[in-house]
């Protein structure tokens, strides 16, 4: 992992959990997010539609088996599901802005039903100016629903009426792949939910598309 986001990673874990430095915790995960953001924005002018694509490590095990298009789409689509249907109760950016139909996507869910070749052509549907859109406006989003929360409301777990929402929306798919997300999820408060999907969750799979990245550079 990539040391200065590791150490900024830790550091904010150990501040969300004292009252007394929790916004300090929101800010240092501010800080990261913006640069991990800005990592994602340079893949635009390192990239062309179709290197988005592609797999040069599908047969690989790790996040680097997969493609940059499909990376970036299971982020966005995972942090839009938690961060408004389990932790502030709303609609998701996803369908309030007719992404599905923007994208050019065939799924609404997080993609982890996925697989190899099956990647490959999700990827190759995908538009991707529109998925930058999206992501853009769930960071937006997700940005002012973390400014908003305090501490004892971190503490708080998530609701058995969320996850009956979150069930009947199928966005994640009854694949085997896929569908432990929702138990993961709702066994954790919301300040488990800050500390893997809005931030380590950005980081593997960035590293894994860096990687995917310097493959096809020296290609």
């Amino acid at each position: 992992m990539n040391r200065e986001w590791s150490e900024q990673n830790k550091l904010m874990q150990l501040q969300i959990k004292k009252k007394d430095t929790f916004l300090l915790g929101i800010n240092t995960l501010m800080e990261l997010r913006k640069e991990l953001m800005e990592q994602i924005q340079q893949f635009r002018e390192e990239l062309s539609q179709e290197d988005y694509s592609e797999i040069p490590f599908m047969n690989a095990k790790g996040y680097h088996s997969k493609s940059i298009a499909y990376s970036l789409w299971h982020i966005f689509r995972i942090e839009d599901i938690v961060a408004h249907t389990l932790i502030a109760g709303d609609e998701q950016v996803f369908f309030r802005g007719n992404y599905q139909e923007r994208t050019n996507s065939p799924i609404t869910t997080t993609a982890n039903e996925l697989v190899k070749e099956e990647i490959k052509e999700f990827s190759k549907q995908i538009q991707i100016e529109e998925l930058y859109h999206y992501l853009i406006e769930v960071n937006q989003s997700t940005t002012e629903i973390l400014k908003a929360l305090t501490y004892d409301e971190c503490k708080k777990k998530i609701s058995d009426e969320k996850r009956h929402t979150l069930e009947a929306l199928q966005v994640v798919s009854k694949d085997e792949n896929a569908y432990w997300l929702i138990d993961y999820w709702c066994k954790k408060d919301v300040r488990g939910l800050i500390q893997m999907p809005f931030s380590r969750h950005w980081i593997m799979h960035i590293e894994a598309c860096l990687k995917i990245r310097d493959k096809l550079v020296k290609r």
